[in-house]
């Protein structure tokens, strides 16, 4: 039915309706129904057309009564009341009489009648909709306001499969009430009972305030019992959503991190970068181009989008020219970190004001096979990068660095370090801040184990995973980027910052929850175990023993000084690392990394300032 033809209908049936309210309520208050017909238009007049101005007043015909609500009842009921107020005054000022039992007879007949009238579509609807077999019953962890949201916008919505059925929420006040009709069955902790109980196909977990710790304990109990779950967006991401119902979303693995994220203090950021050039390098990659879109947010006056792979700089480009290119100049830069002479040009033609250095390899076993491209990337990649910032006037100097720079045992780690003591021997003789940001593993960057994952349970598996008790930091992209930039805000030179990145997880118990995650059972995919490959721990820190200072800088994140009592050794290498064959490289790397080369013979030339 078209909106014209509903709003006729309901017209009529309203006046339909008035005018039996008006005779019912004679007959039942005893009055007199043998009244003059001018009386009785009087009263039928006043009445029919004060509802109708107050119904248009209220937008009584523009509400969707198959899901009203406590706003529509108030709405209709102040209409009826004003109506009926309205027909009082009306024989008031044309007969001078006013039948005041009659008025509340009519008032509460007014009230059913059109309530019901109203309501009864809304209980047919829902009653088609517990009925339908394709609905999934579902049970909702949390009977607060999101769940509530949740429960009512499942039952409006026709195309979904999901019918509410039965809510979970700690809250023991609530224990054994309902909210819109739905019972509210028990605790998380009896959910497994509360399923078995009612049939559940189907779970939703509606409270987007939860911490980490308490959402991976609540997935846990909902992974017993076998069932789909899903959950609301976090709590941030529900301030951006447009319409009345979030999509619903699958829980992800940096969902159960027992980690809260980390959030930036913007007036810091802003103004580092605000109205400034900001140099990227490595921009094409899963770091670089996180930070090149948190730099977009904070409205630089231009952005250098510096790689090696050019495809990976187009496909950046394009993505943040779509939203910031009438805002931001966006350059793409195809450059190589290791050709000395053409950073030196890039550095001076363009000057940046911050440089945020990201471009690495950082893939242990590789590294491990070629020592030398690990020299050749890492530690003179940086240098070129460090001393072309020095030499253009950079402000501040970022370079991201990771956790296997603690201690080393893989070549990959070793040079991480060295690259470190060189931005921190930078720092010493240049007017630049040069800081290093350490980071654990990232999840979802290319190479990393997340992605692995998924196509090997893509596969029908198993997964890999190289040792039982092998244990790792984790954070996502969208952290690291924010770290990296919140540490070129806080830097005053020499720095290596650290993320507090909560408790390690376990490689095995990340495989367990994605496996879970994707649908399936653990005797579905299964997990083999490889054996530790070349250069890695079985666990990874984020500061050695010397370097801790208990003191945080920005909440989570912590900040140390390395030593770079080495650095002449540092330099040795970067003069004479092609006259060495690889294991030998790889062991002055790691022996370095470690401050153990006094005993060495070789006299490490002298630093160039």
């Amino acid at each position: 039915m078209n909106y014209r033809k509903r709003v006729t209908t309901m017209s009529l049936v309203d006046t339909l309706l008035i005018w039996t309210a008006v005779y019912t309520g004679w007959h039942i208050a005893g009055e007199e129904t043998a009244r003059p017909v001018s009386y009785q238009l009087v009263v039928f007049f006043s009445l029919a057309g004060s509802y109708h101005f107050f119904a248009s007043k209220y937008q009584l015909y523009k509400r969707a009564w198959s899901y009203a609500s406590i706003g529509e009842m108030t709405a209709l009921f102040k209409t009826i009341f004003l109506s009926v107020l309205g027909m009082m005054l009306g024989e008031f000022l044309f007969v001078r009489s006013v039948t005041a039992d009659a008025a509340v007879v009519t008032l509460l007949l007014l009230m059913a009648g059109m309530g019901s009238f109203r309501f009864s579509s809304r209980i047919i609807g829902e009653m088609e909709l517990i009925k339908s077999s394709r609905k999934k019953k579902t049970l909702i962890v949390g009977a607060g306001s999101a769940g509530i949201m949740t429960a009512r916008q499942l039952v409006k919505d026709r195309q979904t499969d999901l019918i509410p059925t039965v809510f979970v929420d700690d809250d023991l006040r609530k224990y054994q009430l309902q909210m819109l009709g739905i019972p509210i069955a028990g605790t998380t902790n009896e959910l497994e009972a509360v399923v078995k109980q009612y049939g559940i196909e189907h779970i939703v977990i509606a409270i987007p305030s939860l911490s980490r710790s308490q959402l991976d304990r609540i997935y846990q109990i909902c992974l017993k019992t076998g069932i789909q779950t899903q959950i609301l967006p976090r709590i941030e991401q529900l301030m951006l959503e447009q319409g009345p119902m979030p999509k619903l979303e699958d829980i992800q693995p940096e969902d159960l991190l027992e980690r809260e994220p980390v959030y930036l203090n913007t007036d810091e950021i802003a103004h580092t970068i605000k109205g400034k050039t900001v140099l990227v390098t490595g921009a094409g990659g899963s770091i670089g181009s996180e930070i090149c879109r948190q730099v977009c947010r904070f409205q630089p006056e231009r952005l250098l989008l510096l790689g090696h792979g050019e495809n990976s700089i187009y496909t950046i480009e394009m993505e943040l020219r779509e939203q910031y290119g009438t805002e931001i100049d966006i350059l793409p830069i195809i450059a190589d970190i290791q050709d000395r002479d053409r950073i030196f040009q890039v550095l001076e033609s363009y000057r940046p004001s911050v440089l945020y250095h990201a471009a690495a390899h950082k893939h242990v076993p590789l590294m491990e096979l070629n020592p030398h491209e690990a020299v050749k990337n890492n530690i003179i990649g940086t240098k070129n990068t460090a001393e072309a910032a020095e030499a253009a006037g950079v402000e501040r100097f970022v370079m991201i660095s990771s956790d296997k720079a603690v201690k080393p045992t893989s070549v990959m780690g070793a040079s991480k370090r060295l690259a470190e003591m060189v931005i921190q021997y930078m720092d010493t003789i240049s007017s630049t801040q040069f800081v290093a940001v350490r980071f654990g593993n990232v999840l979802g960057s290319r190479g990393s184990v997340i992605p692995l994952f998924k196509k090997q349970i893509e596969q029908g598996g198993p997964v890999t995973v190289t040792h039982p008790d092998m244990v790792r930091y984790f954070m996502t992209i969208p952290e690291a980027s924010r770290l990296v930039m919140q540490a070129g805000a806080l830097a005053k030179g020499g720095e290596v910052f650290v993320l507090d990145m909560g408790k390690p997880v376990k490689i095995v118990d990340l495989a367990k929850n994605l496996i879970q995650l994707s649908g399936y059972s653990l005797n579905e995919i299964g997990i083999s175990y490889t054996g530790m490959r070349p250069g890695e721990k079985l666990y990874e820190e984020l500061l050695d023993v010397d370097e801790i200072h208990e003191e945080q800088v920005h909440p989570k994140i912590y900040i140390g000084k390395a030593s770079i009592n080495d650095i002449r050794w540092v330099y040795y290498v970067i003069e004479e690392y092609l006259s060495m064959d690889a294991r030998s490289l790889s062991e002055l790397l790691l022996d370095i990394a470690h401050h153990r080369v006094a005993g060495r013979q070789a006299n490490p030339i002298a630093v160039n300032q």
